[in-house]
């Protein structure tokens, strides 16, 4: 409930409206059974005065009827505080979350899967919004009517006021069931919910995958399994409900018989008034059904707090990379000092995971020259790509130092040392738009000369070309309706628009035949002399032309040179050549 004082706090001002608003209505509804109750009595004893009553019920039917108006009105303006409250603090913590999500380092956003993020998100939130909207009229509207009618009751006939203690005992047996028994089949329903979006997200992502080895049966029966864990419990949690309405019902109806049977007695002694019976019976079902509301409430509030806690869990963890200092303009054009210093350096470098029991990178030491291209090859799981992800601090080190234009890392700020990068993954991820959108992703004012130019360097200029609307041609979510050598250089192509001083190509060219790899590394060469290129790859012809080329192995730097240096000197790198390379290319480079 931290949460939802949170995010109401500012807006205290409606809130207390809303409070003041719901006692006008709650004493308009405990004013209209006395007023009734005043009716009959004085009809009753005019008629048997022989009296007329016509006046007498035009008179009450009219204060009725405006107290009842006065009472709608009310409400009415109480349901459109609520929801205006209710659909204004969702907003701000699906926007709070989304934000915090953005602000993660790879460290956090590793710790919650996708799917857990966007039940949080989404779920969770309309949990919060429910409780929030309802609850306001609840909290407030059902004490004041349940209390208000037991004074009223007591007052109305103190010789049946120990059936209001009977009813109490009745709803408070309910109460206790809807604790003991529906409260962990909401948190169950919530954990099963997270597993069923984990699964359905596993099986759109991974589709071609599962048909390529004949596992829809396998991914069929997960999905079965985790539905018909959530059809159970959601039947449980809807039987147990859909009882709850007709108990409610049978108790009314027995207070009523039971309020008829002793009251009616009372009338015959002339100990009561007929219209007292009847208002008695009306506050009885006001307080029943105010305690049954508060009793929603138990309901509602575990189930939001679950979700409260759940959304807390994203927005109380703090980003492991912090600015350490603000952005200033003299941050932001960082990248223009120490221009004599070397662009990137690696100082004693090593770097593990939070499980790992040892480093993934240990005493990682080089210098990237500025208008160089260094390259780093090794073996599945040497670190390559932790490697090059150390330097936009996309992780920060255990140990030692990076340093960019010889300045720590972890002195810029995390924009303007991004600002000064060219990344490019080794998955081409794209949003869904079009070319153009997607190409100005890191220069949002890129004329289309420049994105041509982009393009054509990055080998897409003719395929892009080709598409009926050009750059403006439609770009499906994550790229679907493109190939994945499509999708790669057009991220190519975006990051070159950035006209950044740092490229870093993480395994970049593999998507690519070995003709556009070939033309694409002749025009980068070109376009970026200036700029400093970190490249990692598989395969020694996208490498073998780089300035310096460092051979990785179990997170160590095995061997650093240019191609034929460590063709004579670096048996690591020699096995990964001879693999690939012929014999003939092999004695040209020795």
């Amino acid at each position: 409930m931290k949460l939802i004082w949170k995010y109401l706090r500012p807006y205290l001002g409606y809130v207390l409206i809303g409070i003041i608003l719901l006692c006008i209505q709650a004493f308009c509804d405990l004013s209209l059974p006395k007023m009734m109750s005043t009716l009959v009595n004085d009809v009753l004893r005019k008629s048997a005065m022989g009296l007329s009553t016509k006046s007498a019920l035009i008179d009450s039917s009219a204060k009725m009827l405006g107290v009842t108006l006065i009472g709608a009105i009310a409400a009415i303006s109480v349901a459109y505080i609520g929801a205006k409250l209710g659909t204004t603090m969702s907003m701000n913590i699906r926007r709070d979350i989304f934000s915090r999500v953005l602000s993660f380092s790879s460290k956090e956003y590793n710790s919650f899967s996708t799917a857990s993020l966007i039940t949080r998100s989404t779920n969770d939130v309309v949990q919060i919004q429910n409780v929030s909207v309802i609850g306001m009229r609840i909290l407030a509207y059902a004490p004041i009517v349940g209390i208000g009618g037991i004074i009223m009751a007591m007052r109305t006939s103190l010789k049946l006021s120990w059936i209001i203690a009977l009813s109490l005992f009745l709803v408070s047996i309910i109460i206790v069931f809807t604790i003991v028994f529906l409260m962990p089949k909401f948190k169950l329903l919530q954990k099963y919910t997270d597993g069923l979006n984990l699964i359905s997200r596993e099986n759109l992502t991974g589709l071609l995958i599962i048909r390529a080895f004949n596992t829809e049966k396998r991914e069929k029966q997960r999905f079965d399994e985790v539905s018909t864990d959530i059809k159970d419990v959601s039947k449980s949690i809807m039987i147990m409900m859909g009882c709850l309405f007709p108990t409610l019902i049978m108790i009314i109806n027995i207070i009523c018989v039971i309020i008829i049977w002793f009251g009616g007695d009372l009338v015959s002694r002339a100990q009561l008034q007929v219209g007292d019976m009847m208002a008695f019976m009306q506050y009885s079902i006001q307080i029943i059904m105010s305690f049954l509301m508060m009793t929603m409430i138990f309901v509602m509030i575990p189930r939001a707090s679950v979700s409260g806690a759940r959304i807390s869990e994203v927005l109380d963890t703090e980003p492991s990379i912090h600015d350490s200092i603000p952005i200033t303009e003299e941050v932001l054009d960082g990248k223009n000092e120490h221009n004599d210093e070397p662009s990137i350096v690696f100082n004693n470098v090593s770097f593990g995971y939070d499980k790992a029991k040892c480093y993934v990178l240990e005493d990682i030491s080089f210098t990237a020259n500025k208008g160089e291209t260094t390259a780093i090859i090794g073996s599945t799981g040497s670190g390559k790509s932790t490697l090059i992800q150390l330097i936009p601090r996309f992780f920060d080190v255990d140990k030692g130092m990076v340093m960019v234009n010889g300045k720590d890392v972890r002195d810029y700020s995390t924009g303007a040392l991004r600002d000064m990068i060219g990344y490019i993954s080794q998955k081409g991820v794209l949003f869904s738009g079009d070319f153009a959108s997607n190409l100005r992703f890191g220069k949002p004012d890129a004329t289309e000369e420049e994105i041509y130019e982009a393009l054509k360097i990055a080998q897409a200029a003719e395929f892009v070309a080709g598409k009926e609307k050009g750059i403006y041609d439609e770009v499906s979510q994550l790229g679907a309706n493109l190939s994945g050598g499509q999708k790669q250089r057009i991220s190519i192509a975006r990051a070159l628009i950035k006209k950044a001083p740092i490229y870093i190509f993480d395994d970049t060219f593999s998507a690519l035949d070995y003709k556009t790899d070939a033309n694409l590394r002749r025009d980068l060469k070109n376009y970026l002399n200036d700029s400093t290129i970190v490249l990692v790859a598989q395969r020694i012809n996208t490498i073998k032309h780089a300035d310096k080329i460092l051979v990785l192995d179990e997170g160590k730097i095995v061997g650093e040179g240019t191609h034929e240096e460590l063709l004579k000197k670096c048996k690591a790198y020699q096995e990964i050549a001879s693999s690939q390379l012929s014999k003939e290319e092999l004695e040209d480079a020795r």
